[in-house]
């Protein structure tokens, strides 16, 4: 899946756009300049074409911010990284200094641009996008990401620039086990211990694995793709922000992944990272596994110890929390094989179909005997269930009366109910309702 990455200066509307673009409101949008500083992902959608979005920091130049330098770093990454880059300014102030530097920076990127001339609220405002082409980044686009006047043209013109889709030469019937996790957490050493030989180059810098690397695993009965996502930077660049850099990278090898193992740190702990990666493994409805490596070096081994870690993951997850944990040591191999097992076994869970009887069989008992909540005095009535055999991952459709009053907290309970019963650890489910 191609990564579309929104720069540009402060206060120009690139998180209002990033919002409209994921139509979420996932990132902060404040008349302060720099606001955004934590980075945001998210995927949109436009006639049948998926794609990543990243918002990036305002570009600054000559700033007392002890922050802005790091937001600089990040938006040369995302330049780097991204497939097409959405240049936002600001049609109502007009082409400042700034802008002339990310344009500068833009053209010698070499990458697709396209100019997206914001705060073209109304129609007086759109001959004012003119005076962008001084920039030399072809055609702006006056847009409003506050009320979404022309984005629809916006993204046909993001579409239309987008890499077409170049299929992996791969067995498509085999697993993608994909290994994320921050830079250090023992990635390419996890890889190595499962393939038995020093294939990927392991060291202590941050920064050796550049690309995505896909290793062929058959042995001990399992087939199946290994990939070593390029968290890292190559040692010349280890002065980058290599925290951002790992999600980036690692977002394409999720897409492209059936199950995710997600590499923690023992010594670490759970940090924001982990979360944002986590988060992009969620939102692409994947498998996962969590290992928590350098568990040899770990002093405290008892039960205790490790009731608390998993507890602390689930408490951080909430609210999937129907996942295996794994305490690993890829430098001494401990458990490395139990590992793979599992990645099989949710592989299988994520395939898992139940024949529609045994569903019915099961579930209608259950939710006769805890029905969802009345509703002005309407009782709703579940009467059928049946799975959706095509889905990527488990779907379920519950077939009802009055399916528009049954709300997620009762989605929830089915879910829990289904858990309880078969096994989906590993992989997301969902549930739908409708009118039967």
């Amino acid at each position: 899946m191609s990564i579309v990455a929104i720069v540009g200066r402060p206060n120009v509307g690139k998180s209002t756009l990033f919002n409209r673009l994921t139509q979420t409101r996932q990132a902060i949008v404040d008349e302060e300049a720099g606001t955004t500083r934590d980075r945001q992902y998210g995927k949109a959608e436009w006639n049948g074409r998926e794609f990543s979005v990243v918002d990036t920091g305002g570009w600054v130049v000559n700033s007392e911010d002890v922050f802005e330098s790091e937001i600089n770093k990040q938006v040369e990454i995302a330049i780097e990284e991204a497939d097409v880059i959405l240049f936002v300014v600001d049609v109502l102030t007009g082409i400042a200094d700034l802008d002339d530097e990310v344009a500068k920076m833009l053209r010698r990127s070499g990458k697709t641009v396209v100019l997206a001339a914001n705060k073209a609220d109304n129609y007086e405002a759109h001959p004012l996008a003119a005076e962008f082409y001084a920039l030399g980044l072809g055609d702006p686009f006056p847009i409003s990401a506050i009320n979404g006047s022309y984005t629809g043209d916006l993204l046909d013109r993001i579409i239309e620039i987008l890499p077409d889709k170049k299929e992996e030469l791969m067995e498509e019937e085999l697993p993608r086990i994909a290994i994320v996790g921050r830079p250090n957490a023992g990635k390419s050493s996890l890889i190595n211990a499962f393939i038995g030989e020093d294939r990927h180059i392991v060291t202590d810098i941050a920064g050796t694995t550049r690309d995505s690397i896909y290793t062929k695993y058959n042995k001990f009965g399992l087939n199946f793709y290994l990939v070593d996502t390029a968290g890292i930077r190559k040692k010349g660049k280890v002065n980058e922000d290599l925290e951002y850099y790992s999600v980036i990278r690692a977002i394409k090898a999720i897409e492209n992944s059936d199950v995710c193992i997600l590499m923690l740190d023992a010594l670490r702990g759970i940090e924001s990272q982990d979360l944002n990666i986590f988060s992009v493994i969620q939102k692409n409805s994947k498998g996962l596994i969590v290992c928590i490596n350098k568990w040899d070096l770990v002093e405290d081994k008892s039960q205790a110890a490790i009731k608390t870690y998993i507890n602390a993951i689930e408490q951080r997850f909430a609210p999937f929390n129907d996942f295996p944990v794994l305490f690993i040591s890829a430098l001494t191999k401990q458990r490395v094989f139990k590992v793979l097992e599992t990645a099989k076994e949710v592989y299988e869970n994520r395939k898992r179909i139940i024949p529609t009887a045994k569903l019915n069989e099961v579930m209608l008992p259950i939710i006769e005997k805890t029905p969802p909540p009345a509703w002005k005095g309407k009782y709703i009535k579940i009467k059928y269930i049946t799975q959706l055999q095509e889905a990527v991952i488990p779907s379920f459709i519950f077939f009802c009366n009055l399916p528009q009053w049954i709300k997620e907290p009762y989605k929830r309970f089915l879910e829990n109910r289904m858990r309880a019963n078969w096994n989906f650890s590993g992989t997301p489910i969902r549930i739908y309702v409708r009118e039967k």
